[in-house]
């Protein structure tokens, strides 16, 4: 079988079967050990596409049940092959399909004001009930910041809020602007503990739903808005600007324009706080499968690309923090929550078996890409002048430790 003979020289670290069409068991034993998956093959035709489109074909092929897996699951596959992703992506295939993606990415990332709408519905205007089946109470869809390894999905959640917020100097009255304000929940921190007013920009019409009744629920719309709108269409002055899991959706086309707006909404001694996916190696493309199935238009940067751009628009960057396997943990826990509901996401949110596939394996994909591969989350924090934060960094420390703050989260 090709498949087998190509990845009996790419495997260094554990131990694969794989069951072709026929019935023929092919064993393939790495030098090092590792783990043990059972990988079967029901078409000849699913061989062959595995070994000429693997990007696209391994989801595809889950997807539609021409791939299974036995003696564990679809992460345990893509676990396997994640810890020999070096020797993988180094095959002609798939460095050819790593250059194509280079050459197509700008306009595979073209997202003027109408396409990245409905970009933004393809993924966000699901089923809402859908993401109360694997996301933390507050729906934060976006990487937590795990201060111990002990800790649950929902207070990584809240220490993640608490660690964006120590980096945005917040006082009392100041004017925030929230760049993709997802279900709300950031916004509405925000202003909870801040007395701040939040004004949150979205383009999912179930999201702006949702986080516009959120806050009437709270008491709090005088104080905290959500438009459905473009952020490039936003006018008026923030003291600060926050923007979580947006960015990763702008597209590589736009990022000068990006951060050009970003600076005419910027008060003179404001300051950004940007939070995004990103990559920890030169500008590429984005996975076929997860830009066909899952984010259109979507990408995650090269922080060089980041940087250009910020500089092009005159702008100040006043930090930089990388989280690394931050996001793999949050991933995990969504992945198993998602399982544990899987049957649920059928019956109440009115899914079927394909689309649970599809679910299965982007959250097994991206938890994999964020332990083994090349992506990380970066917080950079952004000024129009050099002196709008303090010279060092103990303000964030001792924001994050505040008791006022820690009693008022707990009794939440």
């Amino acid at each position: 079988m090709l498949l087998a003979r190509v990845l009996a020289r790419l495997l260094g670290e554990g131990r694969l079967t794989i069951v072709d069409a026929a019935g023929r068991s092919h064993h393939i034993t790495g030098a090092r050990p590792g783990p043990a998956v059972t990988l079967r093959i029901h078409t000849w035709w699913t061989g062959i596409r595995l070994v000429l489109r693997p990007r696209l074909a391994f989801g595809e092929s889950y997807m539609d049940g021409t791939l299974t897996v036995e003696n564990g699951d679809i992460y345990d596959l893509l676990d396997l092959l994640g810890r020999n992703i070096a020797a993988i992506d180094s095959t002609p295939v798939v460095r050819w399909s790593f250059a194509l993606q280079r050459l197509l990415r700008f306009v595979e990332q073209y997202n003027p004001v109408g396409r990245a709408q409905r970009n933004v519905a393809h993924h966000y205007d699901l089923n809402d009930q859908l993401y109360d089946f694997f996301l933390d109470r507050d729906r934060q869809y976006s990487c937590a910041y795990f201060r111990s390894p002990e800790a649950t999905l929902e207070q990584a959640q809240i220490d993640k809020k608490r660690h964006i917020a120590a980096k945005l100097l917040l006082k009392p009255g100041h004017r925030v602007l929230d760049i993709g304000s997802g279900w709300g929940g950031m916004g509405l921190f925000l202003a909870q503990q801040f007395g701040v007013e939040v004004t949150g920009v979205t383009l999912s019409t179930e999201q702006h739903a949702v986080s516009s009744r959120r806050a009437l629920e709270s008491g709090i719309a005088d104080r905290v808005r959500f438009k459905l709108l473009d952020y490039r269409q936003e006018s008026g002055r923030y003291d600060r600007i926050v923007s979580v899991g947006m960015f990763e959706h702008v597209g590589a086309t736009h990022y000068v324009e990006y951060f050009t707006r970003v600076k005419d909404l910027l008060a003179d001694d404001g300051v950004m706080l940007l939070h995004s996916i990103g990559r920890m190696e030169p500008p590429g493309g984005t996975n076929t499968w997860l830009r066909k199935y899952i984010f259109p238009g979507g990408y995650s940067p090269a922080m060089s690309e980041v940087l250009s751009a910020i500089e092009k628009a005159g702008l100040w960057i006043t930090d930089i923090e990388v989280l690394r396997l931050h996001y793999a943990e949050t991933i995990r826990h969504w992945r198993q929550r998602f399982a544990a509901n899987r049957e649920k996401v059928k019956q109440t949110a009115g899914y079927d078996e394909r689309f649970c596939r599809m679910w299965e394996f982007y959250l097994a994909g991206c938890e994999v890409s964020f332990r083994y591969m090349n992506q990380m989350v970066f917080q950079m924090q952004i000024a129009k002048r050099q002196d709008a934060v303090p010279p060092t960094r103990e303000y964030m420390v001792e924001e994050e430790r505040s008791e006022n703050l820690s009693k008022s989260i707990a009794a939440e």
